[in-house]
């Protein structure tokens, strides 16, 4: 199982890595807290201290068409938050 999908990068959340050292990631949805700390800690090479996890449900969507209205969902999706321990960082953009 592929734990981690990928990093949330968005203006908010790299504040929130500037002042908290906190690190978000869309994660697969059956992964519990240890599997994500393993993968982070394997991937990353740092020591992470906490996780903290959220589950998004899919919204429903509809959009007006020539032949009517079409309605549907999002994805559902997992979200973790990495705090890590003092002095580790991650760096997203070093291998692009």
């Amino acid at each position: 199982m592929n734990i981690i999908i990928k990093p949330v990068i968005t203006e908010k959340m790299t504040t929130i890595s500037e002042k908290l050292n906190r690190y978000g990631f869309i994660v697969h949805k059956k992964a519990n807290k240890l599997q994500i700390k393993k993968a982070v800690e394997d991937i990353y090479g740092v020591e992470v201290q906490s996780v903290n996890t959220m589950n998004y449900s899919g919204k429903k969507k509809s959009r007006n068409t020539k032949t009517g209205l079409i309605t549907g969902r999002t994805n559902s999706y997992k979200k973790a938050i990495i705090t890590l321990a003092e002095g580790e960082t991650i760096d997203f953009y070093s291998n692009i």
